[in-house]
């Protein structure tokens, strides 16, 4: 089953930590993404650029709304995604805590992903979604 983790944090401190910082708070998940890429966990992912450079669009009355920035307006903002192959929720969690620490800057969502067919048809979820190991 197909996962996606989206990593959340804190903006304004991560621009406020330097370059030098920032790559050893990156370098420091190089060890488990080795790990999930080399048992072919992982299926890809990427950092995001900050929120300032987000777009947020919307229709309304067949006119397109759109607003720079991100919609929300909150803490923590999204800082990237990793898209993951696993078993069942729980091993899902347990990549996600992966690349958590003591003091981590990141809160991590873990979110199945719905899969559909060629007629794009939902299909069957697979045991362990919802954490069930039916």
């Amino acid at each position: 089953m197909k996962y996606m983790l989206l990593t959340y944090l804190d903006e304004q401190q991560w621009l406020a930590l330097s370059e030098a910082q920032q790559k050893d708070e990156i370098a420091r998940c190089q060890p488990h993404v080795q790990r999930l890429a080399a048992s072919g966990k992982i299926l890809g992912g990427a950092p995001l650029y900050p929120t300032s450079t987000a777009a947020t669009i919307r229709v309304h009355d067949g006119k397109r709304l759109l607003t720079d920035g991100p919609f929300a307006e909150t803490r923590e903002q999204l800082g990237g995604y990793t898209l993951i192959d696993a078993r069942d929720r729980d091993e899902a969690i347990e990549i996600a805590a992966g690349f958590l620490g003591d003091g981590s800057m990141a809160t991590i969502e873990v979110r199945p992903i719905v899969e559909l067919g060629p007629d794009l048809s939902v299909q069957p979820a697979t045991a362990g979604v919802t954490g069930d190991k039916a």
